[in-house]
């Protein structure tokens, strides 16, 4: 009861110009698996061109304690299949509680990096 998993298959955009009918293009399939009221992300899952990068790169945010509100927040870069896991519908309705130690959600300041004295 306290886990939301959010799906989504898709064509790939780098499949777009192909002269193929859409039903034989590859699919992408994501999901994303949150846990807790705050939908702290527990679990990444994606089959498809480009896993392997994605995967990288979300990773270090699971392991910053990262929410779906926080991957919300993101500017999705586009066209990237990555995108998808930025705008997981529903988008921007969940608990707006971020995992970051210092939120950037509604409107905080980023954190500064600490300098030497």
């Amino acid at each position: 009861e306290n886990v939301k998993v959010y799906k989504s298959k898709f064509s790939n955009l780098y499949y777009g110009p192909w002269k193929v009918d859409p039903s034989e293009k590859p699919k992408t399939a994501m999901k994303l698996v949150c846990a807790g009221t705050n939908e702290q992300v527990v679990g990444l899952h994606v089959i498809g061109m480009g896993a392997d990068e994605m995967l990288q790169g979300f990773g270090i945010a699971m392991k910053m304690g990262a929410t779906k509100a926080d991957f919300d927040s993101c500017v999705a870069i586009h066209p990237t299949a990555a995108e998808e896991f930025v705008t997981m519908f529903p988008w921007g309705l969940g608990s707006q509680e971020s995992g970051a130690k210092v939120s950037p959600l509604n409107g905080a300041a980023s954190p500064e990096p600490g300098l030497k004295k």
